[in-house]
């Protein structure tokens, strides 16, 4: 989420868990193992509640990986079947965030001493916030003016690099709302969070049952055959590859995503209009 000071995004983040559907018996028993294997004890009240990590930006890779002479796990495992938040992600120490690349990969993390190998299940949703600029103002229509210079905002962006953004499904801007709108309590023609929780349990369940497992975790044929759009949406695809210069990794997980937009309105086909939400996700792709 990119946006300035005081525009939502950590209040969104901590809001996310409550739209994800209920978490099964076996996740919750994983959940639950992985936490009293930590120095961490397992609370009866966090039974089947989906985890929710904010980790601050001093935090070392160790922290995030898990390590010790007895290995063990890290905010990332802690965060396995929930959501492991990231805010000010550009105040992380650059190889710090370079540890996430093979979680976010492989939903897994191995940790190595001279006696012995652990490995920890680490899947999670990351999160991260930033501002899109030093300063924070970049673009805030109703807040105060940026003065940070294009060098400043281009050496505060590079602090997070291609192969992790690249990792990053979505890339969306959470601008500052007026004044009118956030005081505007009686809005009634907005889905609620219980009905947007619903939609989601419904297609996490529809994909479970039409691919065995989530549309993230596709991977080779049954990505291209499940997550194959119309001949519209391919050359949309097709093009948007050629200008925005994006990767193999970024089309398999527009495709993923498309898929995921597609069960959440209950169509069974991928159009183009599905793969152009994808698209207009992945905002850092088309300003790099």
């Amino acid at each position: 989420m990119i946006g300035p000071p005081g525009s939502g995004k950590s209040m969104l983040a901590n809001r996310l868990p409550g739209l994800l559907p209920p978490m099964s018996e076996e996740e919750a028993l994983e959940s639950a193992t992985i936490l009293s294997v930590s120095n961490q004890a397992f609370k009866h009240e966090l039974w089947r509640k989906r985890p929710f990590r904010n980790t601050h930006h001093t935090a070392s890779a160790a922290a995030l990986v898990g390590g010790g002479s007895n290995p063990m796990p890290g905010e990332i495992s802690l965060a396995h079947n929930g959501i492991l938040f990231l805010d000010e992600l550009p105040e992380f120490d650059r190889r710090v965030l370079e540890v996430l690349r093979e979680p976010l990969e492989n939903a897994e993390v191995t940790i190595s001493r001279a006696t012995r190998q652990s490995v920890f299940p680490a899947r999670f949703q990351l999160i991260t916030a930033i501002n899109p600029c030093p300063c924070g103002y970049l673009g805030d229509t109703h807040g105060k003016s940026c003065h940070c210079t294009e060098d400043q905002v281009r050496r505060y962006r590079g602090r997070i690099s291609g192969p992790l953004l690249d990792r990053i499904d979505m890339h969306i801007e959470v601008p500052r709302q007026p004044l009118e709108m956030i005081s505007n309590q009686t809005a009634n023609d907005e889905e609620s969070s219980s009905d947007a929780r619903a939609r989601v349990a419904q297609a996490r369940a529809l994909q479970l049952e039409r691919n065995g497992c989530t549309n993230s975790a596709l991977q080779g044929h049954a990505l291209e055959h499940l997550c194959r759009p119309d001949n519209e949406g391919q050359r949309l695809l097709h093009r948007a590859m050629d200008q925005l210069d994006l990767s193999a990794r970024a089309y398999h997980r527009i495709l993923r995503l498309a898929r995921t937009i597609a069960d959440l309105g209950q169509c069974d086909a991928i159009s183009a209009s599905h793969i152009g939400e994808a698209i207009g996700y992945r905002r850092l792709d088309r300003e790099s």
